[in-house]
């Protein structure tokens, strides 16, 4: 565990303020970038949402860290009849898991 305070150097919260954005981020089994395809996994903590979405492939839309430090992966799933909002970052069409909520989906999977 970290001793950084997350809150420290930040004014009045703002929750339109921008968050760090990452274009790749390196996993146990090698590295994930915006655009790369992932199955939800979801593990500990499911909620209904996790659950209704397990299995379902999707686009790596965004790499997100928050003030935690802890990345996020916003993800539009795949055969979503709305995929083009959560393209557009609408709220209800893109969904966020943690790395090891998710496994790439490699072209033999596609197949």
């Amino acid at each position: 565990m970290s001793d950084r305070d997350p809150w420290e150097g930040i004014g009045e919260w703002d929750p339109f303020a921008t968050h760090p954005v990452k274009e790749s981020v390196r996993t146990g089994d090698g590295v994930l970038r915006v655009g790369d395809r992932v199955r939800l996994v979801p593990r500990g903590g499911a909620d209904i949402w996790d659950l209704a979405l397990r299995g379902r492939t999707a686009v790596i839309e965004s790499i997100e860290v928050d003030f935690e430090d802890t990345v996020h992966l916003a993800v539009v799933i795949d055969d979503d009849p709305g995929r083009d909002l959560g393209l557009d970052r609408q709220v209800g069409h893109r969904f966020f898991y943690k790395l090891d909520d998710v496994e790439p989906v490699s072209e033999e999977d596609e197949g």
